[in-house]
């Protein structure tokens, strides 16, 4: 795909001036030159032309709020005093593996006052003798060449990417975390009312127990009143019963003794 075309595509029925961020990466350039690219993007601050075929970078418009521009894997050799001209706040700015040979080259960086962050992995100038030491001279305001510090300190996430993206980054983390907080209100919520359900499944547990505690009480003492009433009822029959076995004893010897006395009466013959 071609360079104006991939731009209309990324475009998505916005104006040029809506556009912050531009990605082309791996389209089609013509001739080796930027097209499509015009000044309009006056609002554009991260521009990304990773291996698109440039020569140069002569016909990049000015854009003003440029700060992060990536040009790696192209065949850039120089011209770069085109960039000093046309984005005068670039911060950060990617040439890894281009044609660049010399430190010569990188010279007309020294206009850019912002530039805080080069990268030149794969170039043949970073084969040349004391190349950190002398691009670090070279360019004093740049804070990390590849990557690394003067003193060979690694750059932080927060260094290594442009400010726009950065606070774009961060609104998206805040968003984040305030709905992480919600989830957790939300959750913290629903262990409430569980633990308010468990309490009452808790009581109502408590009040069954206690209920089967009473009843078997109950029915230990009705068991009880049972025995004493059987008892008090059997009482009298048994005692009744030994009486009357006595009083028919009694009789039956009363009447024995009786035709003994008779017997003994009777005048003889």
């Amino acid at each position: 795909m071609d360079m104006k075309k991939r731009i209309h595509l990324e475009l998505r029925n916005r104006t040029p001036s809506d556009v912050r961020e531009l990605v082309l990466d791996n389209c089609r350039s013509n001739e080796g030159k930027i097209e499509g690219l015009t000044v309009e993007f006056v609002n554009l601050e991260f521009l990304s032309l990773i291996n698109v075929g440039l020569l140069s970078v002569s016909n990049l418009p000015k854009l003003g709020k440029l700060k992060k521009l990536e040009l790696s894997d192209n065949r850039i050799s120089g011209g770069l005093d085109i960039l000093a001209e046309k984005l005068s706040n670039l911060t950060h700015l990617n040439l890894s593996g281009n044609k660049l040979k010399d430190i010569s080259t990188l010279e007309p960086l020294k206009k850019l006052d912002h530039l805080k962050s080069l990268d030149l992995f794969n170039c043949e100038v970073t084969n040349l003798n004391d190349y950190r030491e002398s691009v670090f001279k070279l360019l004093p305001q740049l804070a990390y060449l590849d990557g690394y510090d003067i003193d060979d300190q690694e750059a932080s996430d927060s260094d290594g990417e442009a400010d726009g993206v950065d606070d774009d980054e961060e609104e998206d983390e805040d968003g984040e975390e305030e709905f992480d907080e919600e989830e957790d209100d939300d959750d913290d919520d629903e262990d409430e009312v569980e633990g308010e359900e468990d309490d009452e499944d808790a009581s109502g547990e408590d009040e069954e127990e206690d209920f089967g505690q009473d009843g078997e009480v109950d029915d230990d003492d009705d068991d009880d009143d049972d025995d004493e009433a059987i008892q008090s009822t059997l009482l009298p029959l048994h005692n009744s019963s030994f009486t009357h076995a006595h009083l028919l004893v009694g009789a039956r010897l009363h009447q024995m003794s009786g035709a003994c006395g008779a017997v003994q009466m009777e005048p003889t013959s």
